[in-house]
């Protein structure tokens, strides 16, 4: 099988296409209908995933660790008293791809993590528990910037950017960061932004945005190929424009959102996390979301099951799939009881290519397109 690309999502990006497979089952109106339907796409579309070549390389950017209500994570359903807040390990990815007969450099999830506190219930939760709390589960992570240049990436060689979602983002340093990215944004969180409901305000940078040179901005209405064995694919739910960064990897295809906060919230049915089993049974329930915002759990929901359909099974672990999450639930002294069945920790594969490898590799890259 081979996946239903379309036209270039801009001028600006001629590599990155849009793909139609799943547009239909979108457009279904109702909820239940609409699950069956993008479970069926989906089904036909990891097909001809699975059948894509691999990206060239995966490298995990750790870069904060942070606190977050165990409800919100669990969506009320983890039975841990003595751990109202869980330690998540926040992660960005730097995905290589060949596209159109060149290696291209894809960001995922570069955060700013010191900006990135400003947020209006971070913010509140530091008022309460004061700065001891974050330097306690703090390590000395170095920013995106510096973990690039470790592996021999220059900030500039980055050709586009996304991120799962905008909670906690402060886009104004990025133009500067990465001076020759393209920021893909979902239109609707983008246009969200602009007024936030009272839902959505807590987990915003009201400023986040502003300023932002609108032709180093991309706004998307479309699931993406970002190159060969590299999607980004629209996953709504958690906010309205959330997507989920896919690759081909050696290991298979695996996924990074932040619909869920561990392997154990796609696979709730072989969790050790106490009342995940429990609630899955008595919902009647496939996936465990992450819900911190309740307007789009019907969405996230049917996101989360397609998800779940792409990604391939863990190789040694098969009642999991490989779903990394953005921001991944790990155990802690700080919360007893919240140890996941399975941890991904990172995605690796392939090897990194820089300078005149990366130049070389996109020069074959045309070679084999012309044979």
């Amino acid at each position: 099988m081979t996946l239903q690309l379309g036209e270039p999502v801009d001028s600006r990006l001629p590599w990155v296409r849009r793909v139609h497979d799943l547009d239909a089952a979108r457009a279904v109106a109702h909820a239940g209908p609409k699950l069956r339907a993008m479970r069926r796409a989906a089904e036909h579309l990891g097909d001809a995933m699975r059948g894509a070549p691999e990206v060239v390389s995966v490298r995990t950017l750790p870069l904060s660790r942070l606190l977050y209500p165990t409800a919100f994570a669990f969506h009320g359903a983890a039975i841990a008293p003595a751990a109202p807040m869980a330690v998540m390990h926040h992660r960005a990815l730097l995905v290589q791809a060949r596209a159109g007969g060149t290696l291209r450099n894809v960001l995922f999830n570069p955060t700013d993590v010191e900006a990135g506190r400003a947020v209006g219930y971070y913010k509140e939760l530091l008022d309460r528990t004061g700065e001891w709390v974050s330097r306690r589960i703090q390590d000395a992570q170095p920013t995106v910037d510096v973990q690039l240049r470790a592996l021999g990436i220059d900030p500039a060689d980055i050709d586009v950017i996304a991120f799962d979602h905008f909670h906690v983002q402060d886009l104004r340093g990025f133009p500067e960061r990465f001076p020759n990215a393209v920021l893909l944004a979902p239109r609707c969180e983008w246009e969200d932004w602009d007024e936030l409901h009272p839902l959505q305000r807590a987990w915003y940078v009201e400023d986040g945005k502003l300023g932002i040179p609108r032709e180093r901005v991309v706004l998307t209405d479309a699931d993406l190929a970002l190159g060969e064995g590299c999607w980004l694919l629209r996953t709504p739910g958690h906010t309205s424009g959330n997507q989920t960064l896919f690759a081909k990897a050696a290991s298979g295809v695996f996924g990074c959102s932040e619909n869920g906060t561990s392997a154990d919230s796609w696979s709730p049915a072989h969790s050790t996390i106490a009342g995940l089993r429990l609630a899955a049974r008595q919902r009647d329930a496939e996936v465990i979301l992450n819900c911190n915002t309740p307007e789009f759990a019907a969405e996230q929901y049917t996101s989360m099951i397609v998800e779940r359909t792409l990604a391939d099974a863990v190789p040694d672990a098969p009642g999991f799939v490989q779903m990394f999450p953005s921001s991944e639930v790990e155990p802690s002294w700080m919360a007893p009881g919240i140890t996941p069945a399975l941890r991904f920790h990172e995605r690796t594969s392939g090897t990194v290519q820089t300078g005149r490898a990366r130049h070389a590799a996109g020069r074959s890259a045309q070679g084999h397109a012309a044979e």
